[in-house]
């Protein structure tokens, strides 16, 4: 990594000298502010994307047909693994489906031989890829995070995007970002596309990830109440059908258009298409019974459990590896739970 570069280069990480500290900071107000809140609640949820609407059985196809430069990681050689994917939303504390958010898709795959980059899994034969339904990020950098994390545990947060009266000090890109993301109305978590917002190696190069429904919208959907909207959709697509994604790549080809370092910026699409790498088939099942959603509860999904290949890129990323992996660790220990990578498609 480089720490500091007037022209960077493609796929070039700029790690300022402070981002260490702001990492821990971070840390430390999650950890603190997630053992406040878990003080007497069990079973403890994650901190952030708490309520699952289904996590499934999956196939994930590498094809014969990945373009020769993106032939890196998993991608290198055609062959099909099983996984396991977990659709969520992404609130601290589970709502009623009628309340809009932001959504996630984190695919844990299976069967992928290596050493991963996470000390505390490096032996694991899983590679994550977490995906949200929104294109970019609502934080540029490590020391912003810090401010959010802040904000946040004070119940704060809009004074993290209009800090003062001074229009210069406002975060609007950022504040549009987070609006975007959460307002979106969403039917069925099957039928909407995702994004990795920050950006991830692939071999040499810089990428970023989508995973896109075969069949946007999921077609037509019933009329349903109640809480649990989106598991229901689930569901009843997965009672005799299935569902299908195309997992592409998108690399970078500007490193000043589209910047490894600043996750609000969009990567635009006419500059660098998005191309398939991979299929992603899930099959009708039912993942609905409490044994379960117990397996699933005990699933961990971090950028950082991967592959050198796909190692995660950026500051925000660099902060999300000491985080998520604190956090999966007080979950954990407070719900007297192993912390195990899965091996097959079995619960």
């Amino acid at each position: 990594m480089s720490t500091a570069s007037a022209i960077p280069k493609l796929g070039e990480e700029t790690v300022p000298a402070d981002e260490a500290a702001a990492a821990a900071r971070v840390v430390e107000l999650i950890r603190t502010n997630y053992a406040l809140d878990y003080a007497s609640v069990r079973p403890a949820l994650r901190d952030q994307h708490a309520k699952s609407h289904g996590c499934v059985r999956a196939q994930f196809i590498v094809g014969s047909d990945v373009p020769q430069e993106l032939r890196h990681g998993i991608f290198a050689e055609p062959g099909s693994y099983e996984a396991w994917i977990r659709f969520s939303s992404s609130a601290a504390r589970p709502a009623a489906d009628s309340k809009r958010d932001a959504h996630g898709m984190s695919i844990k795959v299976m069967g992928v031989d290596g050493e991963k980059i996470l000390p505390s899994e490096r032996d694991a034969r899983t590679q994550d890829f977490v995906i949200a339904n929104n294109p970019v990020f609502f934080c540029r950098t490590a020391a912003d995070y810090v401010l959010l994390a802040e904000h946040s545990a004070q119940g704060k947060l809009p004074r993290f995007f209009l800090p003062s009266a001074n229009p210069r000090a406002w975060r609007l890109r950022e504040g549009l970002n987070i609006l975007t993301a959460t307002q979106k109305k969403v039917v069925n978590p099957l039928a909407i596309r995702y994004w990795s917002q920050t950006p991830f190696a692939l071999g040499p190069h810089a990428v970023k990830y989508s995973a896109t429904p075969r069949v946007a919208g999921g077609g037509r959907q019933p009329h349903l109440k109640g809480r649990d909207l989106l598991q229901d959709a689930m569901a009843r697509q997965l009672e005799h059908g299935e569902a299908m994604f195309d997992f592409m790549v998108q690399r970078q080809t500007d490193p000043r258009r589209m910047p490894v370092e600043d996750p609000t910026v969009r990567w635009k699409e006419r500059r660098s298409p998005f191309r398939t790498v991979a299929t992603i088939r899930i099959d009708a099942q039912d993942f609905t019974s409490q044994a379960h959603k117990n397996f699933a509860e005990a699933l961990s999904f971090t950028p950082s459990h991967s592959l050198p290949d796909h190692r995660p890129l950026g500051g925000i990323n660099r902060v999300r590896a000491a985080a998520y992996d604190a956090i999966s660790e007080m979950r954990h220990d407070m719900n007297r739970v192993a912390r195990l990578e899965p091996s097959d498609g079995t619960p």
